[in-house]
C-alpha cells in the first residue's frame, strides 16, 4: 500500500522503516501535520498515517476521501482528534495504537519527581557554568512520604509499583479499585482526602467533561502546604492560572508537567529563535520548582518499536480485509463524537475566562 505519513521526525521514520521491513508498504514522509490545509499532500494516497497534533474533522476527511484516501492509521492511543462518525460515512477505516508504552510514562512521571526533589535539574545547570553550591538544592527522603496516584489504570498502576519500591506510602483515587495496587497496600479514598494527606500527587486519568480542571483553586486549597504535583496526562486536568497563584503563594511547592492545557502552538516544536506569545506558559517558566518536558513522557526506544510495528500490521491488515484488532469500532466514533462537542465549549469558555481572570 502507497502510505502517506504525516508528523514525522527521524526517529519516527527510523523506526517506521525498520517496522516495514516485514510488510512491503511505500511509505512517503512528511513533516508537516495533516489536516484540511495539507490533505491535498495525500491524493493519491490510499492509506495515511498521523499522530497529534494533526486535527481531521469533517471536511479533511472529505478532501481526503476525494483524493482517494480509505484507511487511517494513527500512531496515537487517543482518537479524539479524528471525526471517526464522518470517516464512516466516508467509507474510510481508523485503526490506532491502543497501548504501547505505560512504562515509559510511568518511569518518566517517577523522574520528575526525583528531579524535583533533589533539584536535579538546577544543579546540573549550575555545575555546567562552575558553580558546585549546595545552597538551595536540599530534597527530601521519598521513604516514608505520601503518594497520591490520581488514577490507577496500566500507568497509574505501574507508578505505584516503583513508589512503593521507594517505600511511599500509597493513596489512590479511582472509581475501579484495582487489585493489583490493593494488593501493595495502595489505600483508595476520596480526592479532597488524597489531596490533604499527600505530599505528591500525580495524575493518571484521561480528561473527560468531569476532570476538566479537576486541579483548580478550590482543590488547590485543599492540599498540603508545599504539596508536590505532577501531570503526564493530559495538560487540561490542571486550571493552570489557579496554579500559578499556588506558585506565588507557596501553597505549591513543586510542580512537574510534561502536558499543558494550551500544548498544541507549542509541544514538540523549536521555538528557540521566537518570542513565545502564550504569557501563561512563560510565566510558569519563571519559577524554580517548576520543571516543564515538551510531551516527551512516551517517547523511548520501546515505545517507538511497538507504535511503529501495530501501526504497520494495522495497515497490512485493513489493505488486507482482515479483522483489524485495533480498528475504532462504531461504539468509540459515538463517544468520540460527543467528547469533542464538549471539549470545545469547555476550550471556549476556558479562553474567554482567560480574558476576565487576572494574573
Amino acid at each position: 500500500m502507497k502510505v502517506a505519513v504525516f508528523n514525522t521526525r527521524s526517529f519516527d521514520r527510523t523506526f517506521l522503516e525498520a517496522a516495514n521491513a516485514a510488510h512491503k508498504h511505500e511509505l512517503v514522509f512528511f513533516e508537516t501535520d495533516l489536516n484540511l490545509k495539507t490533505a491535498g499532500l495525500a491524493a493519491g494516497f490510499p492509506g495515511v498515517s498521523l499522530k497529534t497534533p494533526s486535527l481531521l474533522d469533517e471536511l479533511a476527511l472529505e478532501s481526503l476521501a476525494r483524493g482517494g484516501t480509505r484507511w487511517i492509521a494513527l500512531r496515537s492511543a487517543g482518537f479524539d482528534n479524528v471525526d471517526i462518525a464522518a470517516a464512516h460515512k466516508l467509507g474510510q477505516t481508523v485503526a490506532r495504537v491502543p497501548a504501547y508504552s505505560p512504562y515509559a510514562i510511568a518511569e518518566h512521571a517517577v523522574g520528575l519527581i526525583l528531579s524535583l526533589n533533589r533539584k536535579l535539574h538546577r544543579a546540573y545547570a549550575r555545575v555546567r557554568e562552575g558553580n558546585l553550591s549546595l545552597e538551595g538544592l536540599v530534597g527530601f527522603d521519598l521513604h516514608g512520604r505520601t503518594a497520591g496516584i490520581v488514577g490507577t489504570g496500566q500507568i497509574g498502576r505501574i507508578v505505584a509499583r516503583i513508589l512503593n519500591g521507594f517505600g511511599c506510602r500509597l493513596l489512590a483515587y479511582d472509581p475501579i479499585q484495582d487489585a493489583e495496587c490493593m494488593a501493595l497496600g495502595v489505600r483508595y479514598i476520596g480526592l479532597p482526602e488524597l489531596y490533604a494527606d499527600s505530599d505528591i500527587i500525580t495524575l493518571h486519568c484521561p480528561l473527560t467533561v468531569e476532570t476538566f480542571h479537576m486541579i483548580d483553586a478550590g482543590a488547590l486549597r485543599q492540599m498540603k502546604h508545599g504539596v508536590m504535583l505532577v501531570n503526564t496526562s493530559r495538560g487540561g486536568l490542571i486550571d493552570t492560572k489557579a496554579v500559578i497563584q499556588a506558585l506565588k503563594s507557596g501553597q505549591m511547592g513543586y510542580l512537574g508537567l510534561d502536558v499543558y492545557e494550551r500544548e498544541a502552538s507549542l509541544f514538540q516544536k523549536d521555538l528557540s529563535s521566537m518570542v513565545i506569545q502564550d504569557d501563561v506558559f512563560q510565566r510558569l517558566l519563571t519559577f524554580p520548582n517548576v520543571l516543564i518536558t515538551g510531551h516527551q513522557a512516551w517517547l523511548t526506544e520501546d515505545a517507538l518499536r511497538n507504535i511503529a510495528e501495530t501501526t504497520m500490521a494495522n495497515l497490512s491488515d485493513l489493505e488486507a480485509g482482515r479483522p483489524c484488532p485495533n480498528e475504532v469500532s462504531a461504539h468509540q466514533a459515538s463517544f468520540a463524537r460527543e467528547w469533542s462537542e464538549e471539549e470545545i465549549e469547555l476550550t471556549a469558555l476556558a479562553e474567554q475566562l482567560q480574558k476576565w481572570v487576572p494574573d
